[in-house]
């Protein structure tokens, strides 16, 4: 995700340090201390800006929302978002997806979006992809049995190659669509969605089960 650099993005991200975690290797392994009564430990890796993330958290307060973006610039859009609308359920990572273990514990997470990565569409950057056979198996281990994967993207012919990486690591598909939105919206959109949505882009959709 390419943003504009912004010079005041420190003091910013600073102002965000209630919601922004910036040492929590130490929290592997105890997310749910942070709200013992969760009902769930959600995860959304790539958040963006955060719409996504912080309009889910908004419709389930029972629900502990943890939110990756590596990209700062975006991070922080959400962030600053969800303190305006005093969130108690949402907190905020900046790290590569490809440090997940390090911080989350195996089995420890409910349900994990993937809403839109980055397709990487030469082939000699598919390992980048973030449906590439290496991460799909780091999300397994983080997720508890019968966890799912929630993934959304745009792009057709990724879609269709994830489906493959999906099959190969043992992963039940349920509920896909080539075509989310054909009869009007469906449940909460990303900014990148919404406009997806008004241009009449398919959306192509599925959901993972995990079973160990």
């Amino acid at each position: 995700m390419r943003m504009r650099k912004r010079n005041n993005l420190a003091p910013r991200m600073e102002a965000c340090s209630a919601i922004w975690l910036r040492d929590a290797k130490s929290l592997r392994g105890k997310w749910r201390e942070l709200m013992p009564e969760a009902k769930e430990l959600r995860l959304e890796i790539g958040c963006g800006k955060g719409k996504f993330t912080v309009e889910t958290a908004a419709a389930n307060p029972d629900v502990l929302m943890i939110a990756v973006e590596k990209v700062q610039e975006a991070m922080l859009l959400g962030m600053e978002r969800a303190l305006a609308m005093g969130l108690k359920n949402l907190y905020f990572l900046s790290l590569d997806a490809a440090e997940i273990e390090e911080y989350f514990d195996d089995g420890e997470v409910d349900l994990l979006y993937l809403n839109f990565c980055d397709p990487w569409p030469r082939k000699k950057n598919a390992k980048r992809r973030l449906t590439f056979h290496t991460f799909l198996e780091k999300y397994k281990r983080i997720l508890k049995n019968e966890g799912e994967i929630h993934f959304k993207t745009d792009n057709a012919p990724l879609f269709e190659w994830s489906l493959e990486e999906f099959e190969a690591c043992k992963l039940e598909i349920r509920n896909l669509t080539r075509d989310l939105h054909a009869n009007g919206p469906v449940g909460i959109m990303t900014g990148y969605e919404e406009k997806f949505y008004e241009l009449g882009t398919p959306i192509n959709r599925c959901e993972l089960i995990v079973h160990k």
